[in-house]
């Protein structure tokens, strides 16, 4: 039996993993695919938000501003990209301008450091491409851009490092009490756990209610994005947002950890929880909308487009008292009528920038449940794979020195090279796909989006793991590159 499974291997699932593994517990992350990282972690905008959103009082406003707080020391014990490079809310009507007082206001009662509120004059010596109907803003110097899979990934080793195990295609389809604790069943096997953590993400609505008769639904609301290449990264310097609406904080332009330029996503609530397709009518909004806060956007600079969902909740758990029903919160504890099961559910936006506080908060959930030792030898930092093309030619002598794949460049466009590949698929948890590679290393995220590369990487990985090249597969089921021999009979 484990102290402690955690359904979901994403930003959350991850950060809880890594703060528990402080602890003496047995601890599992069941994860449905086959890395982290392949769900709403993936797909969003890598933004630190600042905290000036939330409403104040609520779990989602602490957690908010404290895992801002914390973001930069973890990418310095973890090693992940991360920038501090400000925020703006623009305001395109001056009749609306007291929205942006209002922001400040409650950012101020949040906790959040540094809010002014800038004319365009003051505006315009930030960001000199701003949109010309922009009359004012909101600063938030605090606010900041980090690498959501990096993130995650990082989290996940540390994890793994201090002995959390990870068990990757294991779809839990049943959760039921038993005794003192919960079995949860896969296809494959049942595991037991004293503690359940429920991260599920889009599906955490189906485990919370095989538990609690307090009946929760999640409505996946999909966001597309459209990414630039690196040569128009200096667009702008700080995210822009615009004033938000009801279904989120709107466009924004933004630049990224690692230079491009990144605009989106659209608010659209569907049905489908795996429905990440992209749609005309969807990246037009997002060109349509990202020209308002910045002139010139670089249409034609477009390398790619993509899609994530965020984990909104349309109905509440109601409690015999009627608590919650009604509150834009996050979804973090124990059901009235299932102790040791905890979720962590509803962590659409900010749920990313809180995830290092998520994970302290969750832990001390757990703590106060099952009251464990804490380790004397936990290792609290984590070195991420070599980066050939910021390394200084000396380190790049160094590593080609150690090993020679280091000096054997796969993707050009981001100049990966065989070195870094190696690295990432011999990690623990390392990669098994090309998006597995591509998420830790970068090979294929570059201009010319794996057209390159992709063979190459198809290549080492099918070596690497001593299985033949049409076992490859981009990411989840059924998206291999090859069909294997006794497949192509008739076709």
């Amino acid at each position: 039996m484990y102290d402690v499974i955690i359904i979901g291997a994403g930003v959350s699932g991850c950060a809880i993993a890594r703060e528990l593994s402080r602890m003496e517990l047995k601890i599992l992350v069941l994860e449905k695919a086959c890395d982290v990282c392949e769900g709403t972690s993936k797909a969003n905008s890598g933004i630190v938000h600042a905290g000036y959103d939330a409403l104040p009082g609520t779990l989602k406003a602490r957690l908010n501003v404290e895992g801002s707080r914390r973001m930069k020391a973890l990418s310095e014990e973890l090693d992940f990209a991360y920038r501090q490079n400000g925020s703006l809310v623009l305001c395109f009507d001056e009749k609306e301008q007291h929205k942006l007082t209002e922001l400040r206001d409650r950012g101020q009662a949040n906790g959040v450091e540094g809010l002014r509120i800038l004319s365009r004059q003051e505006l315009l010596k930030l960001e000199p491409n701003v949109g010309e109907n922009v009359v004012a803003a909101l600063y938030a110097p605090t606010g900041a851009i980090v690498c959501p899979f990096g993130l995650t990934i990082a989290l996940a080793e540390n994890a793994a490092r201090n002995g959390v195990e990870f068990c990757f295609g294991q779809e839990v389809n049943r959760v039921e009490r038993r005794g003192q604790g919960y079995v949860l069943a896969t296809p494959e096997q049942e595991y037991e756990a004293r503690v359940v953590i429920n991260a599920a993400g889009v599906y955490a609505d189906r485990f919370h209610n095989m538990v609690s008769s307090a009946h929760m639904e999640i409505t996946p609301r999909k966001g597309e994005y459209l990414l630039y290449d690196k040569k128009t990264g200096n667009l702008v310097s700080n995210t822009l947002f615009q004033l938000p609406t009801a279904l989120g904080k709107g466009i924004l332009v933004t630049p990224t950890v690692h230079g491009n330029l990144l605009t989106g996503p659209t608010a659209q609530d569907i049905a489908d929880k795996e429905g990440t397709d992209t749609s005309r009518e969807g990246l037009s909004q997002v060109t349509a909308k990202a020209a308002l806060s910045v002139t010139r956007v670089p249409e034609r600079d477009v390398i790619t487009s993509f899609s994530g969902l965020r984990a909104h909740v349309s109905v509440w758990p109601q409690t015999e008292s009627g608590e919650g029903a009604e509150k834009e919160d996050f979804i973090i504890g124990q059901p009235a009528d299932a102790s040791g099961f905890i979720d962590v559910a509803g962590m659409e936006s900010p749920g990313l920038s809180c995830a290092p506080a998520t994970g302290a908060y969750v832990a001390g959930i757990v703590k106060e449940l099952l009251s464990p030792g804490e380790k004397t030898d936990f290792v609290g930092t984590r070195k991420g794979i070599p980066n050939m093309a910021l390394a200084s030619d000396q380190e790049r002598h160094e590593l080609i020195q150690k090993n020679p794949a280091y000096g054997n460049v796969i993707c050009r466009c981001e100049m990966v090279t065989e070195g870094e590949i190696l690295d990432a698929i011999h990690r623990t948890p390392g990669a098994v796909t090309v998006d597995g590679v591509k998420r830790r290393t970068r090979a294929g995220m570059g201009r010319c989006q794996s057209g390159f590369c992709n063979p190459r990487v198809v290549e080492i990985l099918a070596r690497e793991l001593k299985v033949d090249e049409s076992s490859i597969r981009k990411a989840g089921e059924d998206s291999w590159y090859l069909l294997p021999q006794e497949n192509q009979e008739g076709h």
